[in-house]
């Protein structure tokens, strides 16, 4: 018996869904599999499931594919790819269903669907308390028109469903209002007729990321290239090393519980006017720029948290 035998009392089968090579997906099953634990790794594109009569000496009417999935003692989402509404929701279905068996999922389906939805996850958040920018959705060219004086004339539009800071438009005039949020020219903008909007929060040029696994937090901040507003590590924002008040983990863990996600990446806006703001919740978040700056063995803390769902 490996280390498993040690830290987590017995070796796992942990199904990591996800594609075989992420660079998370790798570093994930690594860290499985110094544990002791078996990690196959299933792509998306594989998921299967079977409704039906009960085969002979089989489970009654349901079956899920592939084996590795069914077989699994808990299973870790890793990514979120694109594909068709169908695909999309049928993926959640299998994850929901499978869950509802009493395998853990890690994080839970209704806690991805939640997250990955920007106007879902911010109203929960608002509704429970926690301090969110002021955002207003609409559909049609005047209430865009309306909601984007309404923000004072200068916001920030953003895909309802994105990532990694794709198709984020920082817009300060009605012209470009329009070319942004009602006939976007830019891939991953949002979508004609549906516009995002958020009041643009002056800031000092960083924000902070917290990962929250079970009840650790891991925290950095991330700093904006000169003249840009967005922090995004993919837009090329710089990963420090930050220790954030304590106030600031317990809001960030308040975040992920609000909406159900035992693995979150928080972010956290401190603005100039002294407000702390939950932009949003990752709830499949990357951590790539957070291990570089800190050092920790952040695949490691993820395993040991799986672990801990099985007991």
């Amino acid at each position: 018996m490996g280390t498993a035998g040690r830290g987590a009392g017995r070796s796992l089968r942990v199904a990591v869904v996800g594609e075989p090579a992420g660079w998370h997906v790798g570093r994930l099953r690594a860290a499985l599999e110094a544990r002791g634990h078996r990690a196959p790794v299933i792509p998306w594109r594989s998921l299967a499931a079977e409704v039906g009569p009960p085969a002979a000496g089989g489970p009654p009417g349901e079956r899920f594919l592939p084996a590795a999935l069914a077989t699994a003692d808990v299973v870790a989402v890793r990514g979120m790819p694109a594909g068709s509404l169908e695909e999309v929701i049928f993926r959640m279905d299998v994850l929901g269903r499978f869950a509802a068996a009493g395998t853990p999922v890690v994080n839970d389906p209704r806690a991805l669907e939640v997250a990955i939805d920007k106007y879902l996850s911010l109203a929960r958040m608002a509704a429970a308390g926690l301090p969110v920018p002021r955002t207003i959705v609409a559909q049609d060219a005047a209430a865009i028109e309306e909601a984007f004086a309404a923000l004072g004339g200068d916001c920030v539009a953003k895909p309802i469903f994105g990532s990694r800071g794709r198709g984020l438009v920082r817009i300060t005039d009605p012209g470009s209002l329009a070319a942004a949020a009602v006939a976007p020219a830019v891939a991953g903008g949002p979508p004609p007729g549906l516009a995002y909007l958020q009041e643009f929060v002056p800031h000092e040029g960083w924000d902070v990321r917290v990962l929250v696994v079970g009840d650790r937090t891991i925290s950095m901040r991330r700093i904006a290239v000169a003249g840009d507003w967005r922090t995004n590590v993919s837009l090329g924002g710089r990963p420090e090393a930050f220790v954030a008040p304590p106030g600031w983990l317990d809001l960030a863990r308040r975040a992920a519980a609000v909406l159900g996600a035992g693995v979150a990446g928080v972010d956290l806006l401190p603005a100039r006017d002294g407000r702390v703001l939950v932009l949003e919740v990752n709830a499949v978040p990357g951590w790539k720029g957070l291990e570089a700056a800190t050092g920790v063995d952040i695949a490691d803390v993820v395993v040991r948290f799986l672990e801990s769902r099985t007991v």
